[in-house]
This record gives structure tokens, sequence and C-alpha cells, in this order.
């Protein structure tokens, strides 16, 4: 690491925080380090709220969010450091696969869906989709977190679709527009998080 990168004990501590170690920093981090950017702050605190601080998710459940972020930015150290973490947290090999699999499947319907909304032609909203989505039958983490892994990664994509019916499936799960608020809080840090890191 450079000089300049060690001598931000903020950064290092939010390195540290996200075991990070091994971390090369970006030329966006390094920017942000040399310039001794007050966002580096803001970014620390904002990281460790939603990790640390929410009131509606468990610790578990706000790492496997941030886990399916890192999945659906293809931001390798990050997602190695989200799991590590969410195992520490008492997440399940299934539990982490399924964040996987969710956020693939995510990233498939949000596409599609997406174009046959920004299209509206009665021809594709009439075809059947014919995309196997058996794992949100019987989802290991339960109906509801599954719905809103699925809402969280379709906010950070743009799906507005997919968006609305995941909103509303969360809720039909029994769930709040607290823990929901809070969900998308935290896929908006941790895909703010990565813009500098990656």
């Amino acid at each position: 690491m450079s000089t300049t990168i060690v001598s931000s004990e903020t950064l290092q501590n939010l390195l540290n925080d996200l075991n990070l170690s091994g971390y090369e920093p970006s030329a966006n981090l390094q920017a942000l380090a040399v310039a001794e950017s007050r966002f580096i702050k803001d970014l620390k605190i904002n990281v460790g709220n939603v990790l640390n601080n929410t009131q509606y998710l468990n610790r578990k459940e706000a790492l496997l969010l941030a886990l399916a972020v890192a999945v659906n930015e293809r931001f390798g150290l990050l997602q190695e450091s989200f799991s590590g973490l969410a195992r520490e947290a008492g997440a399940s090999d299934a539990e982490i696969a399924e964040i996987i699999a969710c956020t693939s499947l995510m990233n498939t319907n949000n596409i599609f869906y997406r174009f046959r909304h920004f299209v509206k032609k009665d021809f594709y909203e009439t075809q059947p989709a014919g995309i196997k989505m058996s794992i949100m039958a019987n989802p290991v983490m339960g109906k509801e977190f599954f719905e809103l892994v699925s809402l969280v990664i379709s906010s950070v994509n743009g799906c507005e679709l997919c968006v609305g019916s995941h909103e509303r499936s969360v809720l039909q799960h029994g769930s709040t527009e607290s823990r929901i608020f809070e969900g998308v809080k935290l896929g908006a840090v941790i895909k703010g998080l990565i813009t500098v890191l990656a």
C-alpha cells in the first residue's frame, strides 16, 4: 500500500473493518486519500452504520445484503470479505449460495422486465417469460428475506417494475417499510463504497 493510504487512519480503519488487508487501492481511492477528502470519513461512517447500527436488520442479514451487492457489482475482494464476515455472523454455506443465486436471478429478471417495461408492447407483455425461478418457491433464508434481497438488487439495478413488485411482496410477507428502507439504504451505501474501492 502507498504511504498516502496508510497515513489515513480513517481509511485504514475502514479497510480493517471490512477485512481488506490485501487490498490494493484503486485510482478513485488514491485520489480521495491524496486530497485528504472528508468523504472518506463520511464513507466510513455510512458503511459502519448500515452494517453495524441497523434497527430492523440483524448483523447477518446486513452482511448478506452487502454480499449481494458485491456479487451484483462483480467485486470479488469485497464479496470474499462479506462472505467471511457473514459466516462469522452465523450465515451458512447454503445461505451464501442462495445470495449468489438470488442476485443472478435478479440480474436476469431486471434486464428482462426492464425491457418489457421500457417497450410497452402487447406482444412482449403477453409472451410467457419462460425463466425458471424455482429458487423463489422455498428459499433457505425464508421468503421475506429472499424478497428483500431481490428488492435491494432490483433497486441497485434500476428496474422500476421489479422494485415495485418486490416491495409489495416483502410487505405481504410480514415485513415493514422501515425494514425495506434500511435494506435499500444499505444497498445504496455498499454500491457507493464499491464505486470508491473498485
